[in-house]
C-alpha cells in the first residue's frame, strides 16, 4: 500500500507565502502545475515529475524547500 504522505509530498511543495514573489508568473507559465494561496502558504500542486522540475527550478533561484 502506498505511503500517503510520501505521495503528497511528491504531488505538491508547500512554501510561506511571498516565497515566490517574482516568479509565480514564470513557474506557472513553465509547468503545469496549479499554484494556490492558502492560509498564510503557497501550494504547489502536480505530478511527481513537475513537482521535481519546479523543486530544482526552485533552488536555482534561491528558494529553499524543506
Amino acid at each position: 500500500m502506498t505511503d500517503v504522505a510520501r505521495l503528497r509530498d511528491s504531488t505538491q511543495i508547500l512554501l510561506p507565502s511571498g516565497s515566490l514573489s517574482g516568479l509565480r508568473g514564470e513557474l506557472e507559465e513553465r509547468f503545469t502545475v496549479t499554484v494556490r494561496t492558502e492560509e498564510g502558504e503557497v501550494r504547489i500542486i502536480g505530478s511527481p515529475v513537475e513537482i521535481k522540475s519546479v523543486s530544482d527550478y526552485l533552488a536555482r533561484n534561491g528558494i529553499t524547500i524543506a
